[in-house]
């Protein structure tokens, strides 16, 4: 059996051969270990209820180890020995994976029927160890594409997630806008002012960025004063298990109204973002070398941590995030960079940057060499921790000289807005990350996932979490076998057959870069045209052929449980979404041709569709427009809001902006979406389709537009109407339907 005493020489070894930051000494967890050990034993019982006596954990005493989980068996007890909170978690997560065979997920969880005594582990015992110091979770938009409705209860149950998969640095903005208040209160600002300022709650990302300004609001007090109890709870939770919070930082972007209270203040007006105008856009960004600038940001600092009873001593701030700053002038761009790192360093001397580096993939015409140097260089060395955000696609530290020497976290970004299509880079994710930390100039410090939006493509993520921590590459196709076991608790071949082809085909893009987004996420949730986009180019149609029937194959043999079910509707909903692809090119292909017949039959044909669409996602509540608006209007602690809060919640999934200005970026494969907002839309576009054959007229895209905003889109936005949050139909029984009745349409 694995010494202690051994384990501990071997941590020592692999610590001090690692490239050290003593810069990030203070990012660390200040919670005791005795606290720590309580707070994970509440985890053991929350996860495993009256099976937590056979689970004994313990710390070893406070040192400079990489985390680690050393799990040992004896006589149906499993001991689980780690250095921190998060280590244990990992080592149990770990242990219920691959001797249990379990899994909890955001796609449902197979934890039940644990077996007993519970499965032996090797009698030498199994020691885990990060690869790496720091394990990063959660991308700034995350917030307000999936959590922004989010409660205690799915809150706590998201942090028992982060902790079982290892995560230790995650990001904490919630409640921030009730600080911010405060700040500008003290600086004289009024609440109009604030009112103007504050985006609505779905919109928070996008307003703490200095994207927006104002849209979507007012933002109510109450909201706020509830988002800071809640930010409490989860500080509090975080900080027990032994995790990192990041604490937002200050940027530079200010309300309008501070140009009119200090009139002599060095304030300059951003472009608009992303097709939104002056309105709601173009905000106002103090400039580095005004002293107002240190003032507010040490306020901010000092003010949060009074308010949360310290600090862990890391922030994120982003002051460009898809704006272009008004100069390229490295003296500029350096001063701005100094800027935010001394306005927090004002008010944390321990201060260190957390920056997304998601500026320099988004404009790289602007942040060539000079530029990027001079932003990141003018942070004292070791000060500054970037997150190179898309790193699975388009790495940025290679172009960047490793961020000329100061340290950076390995993220996978993978998804955009939340949308729910199939995709993955199994084979970048598996291997890159190891490969990046052996460089011998990289300063890579940690790996992370950054997603827009969770709630998708989970295998991809397991196997992210995974090689983040252990940062060693697995044999993708055994590993998949064994994610499969754990998710349905079968050893069914057919199950295995179709994981083992989505893992080969459509979740292993080998190209350069990444794919447009609408290949991704198809036609079915965008506002038809007659421009046909290109086909997915990384896999075949016979690939899906093949993943269907496999699954066709399984689904007999599959017990009725969340994970299968909710398997059951994202495999059919993505080979409806293919379908009607097919028919979709098909429809304008007789259009062409000018077949009026056999072009309705095919429009007809994709109506039926987004019926069965809508049916097979209203037999999970995963895949609900019902839940999404309830917990919405659920949020809203005075009953007079709840409307302005369910506008937020519609209007993010569908127009993106009073007029559509993002139109669809937020779009979901969810029940009552596609039966009220997708198909109307494209039965008013198949209309138009005909009404321009029979007359003999040209199809009018521009006045389509107009009408499809005018009849559907936009009323939808502001509609009222209630629509299911429980599930009435069986999802295997829908499922297998829809396949005996659609699967001879998905050969191209």
């Amino acid at each position: 059996m694995l010494k202690l005493s051994v384990v501990l020489f071997l941590l020592c070894i692999s610590t001090c051969n690692g490239r050290l930051f003593k810069t990030l000494d203070p990012v660390k967890s200040y919670t005791a270990q005795s606290d720590q050990l309580a707070a994970v034993q509440d985890l053991v019982k929350r996860v495993l209820g009256d099976r937590s006596d056979e689970i004994k954990i313990s710390l070893v005493p406070e040192a400079n180890y990489q985390d680690f989980a050393l799990l040992q068996y004896n006589d149906g007890i499993l001991t689980i020995t780690g250095n921190n909170g998060i280590g244990i978690a990992y080592g149990l997560n770990h242990y219920l994976k691959y001797f249990c065979r379990k899994q909890l997920s955001w796609a449902g969880d197979q934890i039940g029927n644990i077996p007993k005594p519970l499965p032996a582990i090797p009698t030498e015992g199994l020691f885990l160890q990060a690869g790496v110091k720091y394990r990063y979770y959660q991308n700034v938009c995350t917030v307000s594409y999936s959590s922004v409705w989010w409660n205690w209860t799915r809150w706590e149950r998201e942090i028992d997630w982060m902790a079982l998969n290892g995560i230790n640095l995650p990001l904490a903005f919630t409640g921030q806008e009730a600080i911010w208040q405060r700040v500008y209160k003290k600086l004289g600002l009024s609440q109009m002012d604030l009112d103007e300022h504050f985006v609505g709650p779905a919109f928070l990302a996008w307003g703490r960025m200095g994207n927006l300004k104002g849209f979507g609001g007012p933002l109510p007090d109450s909201w706020k004063e509830s988002q800071l109890a809640l930010q409490h709870k989860i500080l509090n939770r975080m900080r027990s298990l032994g995790m990192i919070p990041v604490l937002p930082g200050f940027a530079g972007h200010v309300p309008l109204a501070v140009s009119k209270k200090y009139p002599n203040a060095s304030i300059s007006q951003l472009g608009g973002w992303a097709n939104f105008n002056c309105t709601y856009s173009c905000s106002s960004l103090l400039e580095p070398d005004d002293p107002l600038f240190r003032t507010i940001g040490k306020m901010f600092i000092e003010e949060q941590i009074k308010e949360y009873n310290g600090t862990n001593h890391i922030y994120n701030a982003d002051t460009f995030n898809e704006m272009i700053p008004r100069s390229n002038n490295v003296s500029y761009l350096g001063n701005a960079s100094l800027a935010v790192y001394e306005a927090m360093t004002a008010g944390d001397p321990q201060a260190v940057w957390l920056m997304q580096g998601w500026l320099f993939h988004n404009a790289p015409w602007f942040w060539q060499t000079p530029q990027i140097k001079a932003l990141v260089t003018a942070v004292p060395m070791g000060r500054l921790l970037l997150l190179d955000l898309f790193s699975e696609a388009y790495p940025q530290f290679e172009r960047a000289n490793y961020y000329y020497g100061q340290p950076f976290i390995w993220c996978m970004l993978h998804d955009f807005g939340g949308n729910l299509g199939f995709y993955g880079k199994l084979e970048a994710i598996n291997n890159n990350p190891r490969k990046t930390l052996l460089t011998v100039d990289s300063t890579m410090v940690g790996t992370g996932i950054t997603p827009e939006g969770i709630n998708q493509n989970y295998l991809v993520y397991d196997l992210m979490l995974e090689a983040g921590f252990t940062v060693q590459p697995v044999n993708i196709s055994l590993w998949i076998e064994e994610y499969v076991r754990r998710r349905y608790d079968s050893d069914d071949k057919f199950a295995i057959a179709t994981w083992l082809e989505i893992g080969s085909s459509i979740y292993n893009d080998t190209t350069t870069g990444f794919p447009a987004k609408s290949l991704i996420r198809g036609p079915i949730v965008k506002r038809p045209s007659t421009v046909i986009t290109e086909l997915p180019y990384w896999y075949t149609y016979s690939s899906l052929e093949s993943v269907w029937d496999y699954f066709s194959k399984a689904m007999p043999n599959l017990k009725d449980i969340p994970t299968v079910r909710y398997d059951a509707v994202d495999i059919t909903r993505q080979m409806l979404q293919a379908i009607h692809r097919v028919l979709y090119y098909a429809m304008l292909q007789e259009f062409e041709w000018k077949n009026p017949n056999t072009m309705f039959t095919l429009g007809e044909l994709i109506l039926d569709l987004y019926d069965d669409f809508d049916r097979i996602l209203a037999t999970d509540s995963h895949f609900m427009m019902g839940c999404w608006i309830r917990d919405a209007r659920l949020s809203a602690v005075d009953p007079k809001d709840r409307d302005l809060f369910e506008y937020n919640a519609r209007n993010q999934v569908t127009l993106w902006g009073p007029e559509g200005e993002i139109l669809d970026y937020g779009d979901k494969h969810w029940a009552s979406l596609a039966k009220y907002y997708y198909r109307p839309r494209w039965a008013l576009f198949i209309q138009r389709l005909e009404y321009s054959l029979i007359t003999d007229t040209p199809f009018d895209p521009v006045g389509f537009a107009h009408d499809v905003f005018s009849n559907v889109e936009e009323p939808f936005t502001i509609s009222k109407s209630t629509y299911p949050t429980t599930p009435t139909e069986n999802s295997l029984e829908v499922a297998m339907e829809l396949y005996h009745k659609w699967r001879p349409f998905l050969t191209l």
